[in-house]
């Protein structure tokens, strides 16, 4: 299988993981219109070849008590490789970072973070993340709601996309 193109039955496979990632190999054979075997060879060959990284359970961090959510955005003094990377390292080791996205314009990296309540987070923010090394700035925003939250692609775009020849 090429890593830069994938066929529609590739395609369908990854659109109905990511739908669905406890499906058995059965109803995914059955719903990519393939037999089982085969089925699962693609599956695994997907796997190998990096386009799926894993499967995860999708909990709601409210009803398990992480009532607080909140996106930080980060400004370092310093954007030298070694020193953007030293911050990846650091943004990993944080239990309360979930996610981490360096980015282009007046921000250099952008964290969302979780904590059970309002005094957590704050003392994330006061003893770990403005103290770090090479943090220059931190704004947060505190989320109010969710208005959506979807994993993975719109593999529906690709498709008409494609479909057009483009």
């Amino acid at each position: 299988m090429a890593t830069t193109r994938l066929d529609p039955i590739d395609r369908k496979i990854l659109a109905e993981l990511q739908a669905d990632g406890r499906m058995t190999n059965v109803e995914l054979a059955r719903r990519v219109g393939i037999s089982a075997p085969p089925c699962l060879r693609r599956v695994r060959t997907l796997e190998e070849a990096g386009y799926i990284r894993g499967y995860h359970a999708d909990v709601d961090a409210r009803e398990l008590g992480f009532e607080v959510q909140v996106f930080a955005n980060v400004g370092l003094q310093s954007q030298a490789e070694m020193d953007l990377t030293a911050f990846e390292r650091r943004c990993a080791e944080w239990p309360l970072v979930r996610e981490c996205h360096m980015l282009n314009g007046e921000v250099d990296f952008i964290l969302k973070c979780v904590a059970p309540d309002l005094s957590t987070f704050q003392r994330f923010l006061t003893e770990e993340l403005t103290a770090a090394t090479n943090v220059a700035s931190v704004k947060t925003a505190l989320v109010i709601r969710g208005a959506k939250d979807e994993p993975g692609v719109p593999f529906e775009v690709l498709e008409a996309r494609l479909a057009r020849g483009a």
